[in-house]
C-alpha cells in the first residue's frame, strides 16, 4: 500500500502506521520470510527451501501490487527518483525498491489559527480563518513543495496579517467578503505554482482588542441614549404640534359655528321682518277695504 507522506496531519494508529515506509514493512516481511526458513530449512533442506521461495515470492508479489484509492492519486519512486503518477486502481510496481505517496484529489479543509495585526489606522485585532484547497496536479504538488498543507497554511497566515494590515478597523469588521477575496487573490498564484487550487477562504471572525470592544461599546451605548433622546424630542415635538393642529381645527370649527349661528340668526331676524312687514301691509289693505265698504 502507498506511503502515507502528505496525506494530512491526523497522527491516528491508521495514519502513524501508513506513514512508515513501504520499504521498512517490505524488508521486515523478507526478513521474517528468510528467519522462517532458515528455521524449516534447518529440520528439512527440502522443505526448508520450498518454503523460503513461497515465502519470497509472496513477499514479492505483495511489494510489487499497490491499490490506490478512487479519490487518490500517488506519486511513485523508484530508487527515490520520481517515475510517474498512480491512478485509482491496482498497479504492478517494482519491489522492494519503490515508495509511493498519496494525494488527496478531493477538496480540503485548511484550519488558518488565529493571527494578530495592526490596521492602518494603529488597532489591534485578532482573526482565524478556513481556506478551502483541492489538488490539480499531484506531480507539482510532490515534486514542487515539501509539504502543500503547511505551505499553503503558512502562506494564508502571513497574507491574512497583510490584508489585515492594509484596512482600517472598522473595514476589517463590516466587510468580510472584501477581506475573503482578497486572500484569495493572493493565494492564487504561489498555489498554482504548487499544483493547488484555492477554491474559497472564508475569514471566521475579526475581533479587536479588550479595550477597543470597550470603547466600541461605550460609543454604542452613546449612541443609542443619543438616539433615544432624539426620538424622544421628536415624539414630544410631534405631539406638541398634533395638540396644536387639534386647538388649531377646534377653533376654526368653533369659529365656523359662531358663524353659522350668526348667519341663521340675521337669515331668521330678516325673515321675521318680511313677515312682519306683510303684516302690516296686509292690515292696511283691510282698513282699506273696509273703509271703502263703510263708504259705500
Amino acid at each position: 500500500m502507498g506511503t502515507q507522506g502528505p496525506r494530512g496531519d491526523t497522527f491516528e494508529l491508521e495514519d502513524a502506521m501508513g506513514g512508515i515506509p513501504d520499504s521498512v514493512w517490505q524488508y521486515t516481511a523478507l526478513g521474517a520470510a528468510l528467519l522462517v526458513g532458515f528455521a524449516l530449512l534447518s529440520q528439512s533442506l527440502v522443505y526448508g527451501v520450498a518454503a523460503l521461495a513461497v515465502l519470497l515470492a509472496a513477499v514479492t508479489v505483495v511489494s510489487a501490487v499497490e491499490i490506490v484509492d478512487a479519490y487518490d492519486k500517488e506519486a511513485l519512486t523508484v530508487f527515490g527518483e520520481f517515475r510517474k503518477l498512480l491512478e485509482p486502481g491496482v498497479h504492478l510496481i517494482p519491489p522492494f525498491v519503490s515508495r509511493t505517496y498519496a494525494f488527496d484529489m478531493r477538496t480540503q479543509t485548511l484550519d488558518v489559527p488565529q493571527q494578530e495585526a495592526i490596521t492602518r489606522d494603529n488597532s489591534p485585532v485578532t482573526a482565524d480563518a478556513v481556506v478551502y484547497i483541492k489538488v490539480m496536479d499531484a506531480k507539482k504538488a510532490f515534486l514542487e513543495v515539501d509539504d502543500y498543507k503547511n505551505a499553503v497554511s503558512n502562506l494564508a497566515q502571513t497574507t491574512l496579517r497583510a490584508v489585515l494590515g492594509d484596512m482600517e478597523l472598522d473595514d476589517t469588521l463590516s466587510r468580510r467578503d472584501q477581506i475573503n477575496d482578497r486572500i484569495n487573490e493572493e493565494l492564487d498564484e504561489p498555489t498554482d505554482e504548487w499544483g493547488i487550487r484555492v477554491e474559497a477562504v472564508e475569514v471566521r471572525e475579526v475581533s479587536p482588542s479588550q479595550e477597543v470592544q470597550r470603547a466600541m461599546e461605550q460609543q454604542t451605548g452613546a449612541e443609542r441614549r443619543r438616539r433615544a433622546m432624539i426620538l424622544e424630542a421628536q415624539g414630544e415635538r410631534r405631539s406638541a404640534i398634533e395638540q396644536a393642529e387639534g386647538d388649531k381645527q377646534s377653533n376654526i370649527i368653533r369659529a365656523q359655528g359662531e358663524k353659522q349661528s350668526q348667519i341663521l340668526e340675521a337669515q331668521g331676524d330678516a325673515i321675521s321682518t318680511v313677515l312682519r312687514a306683510r303684516s302690516a301691509e296686509s292690515m292696511g289693505e283691510r282698513a282699506i277695504i273696509e273703509r271703502g265698504m263703510e263708504t259705500l
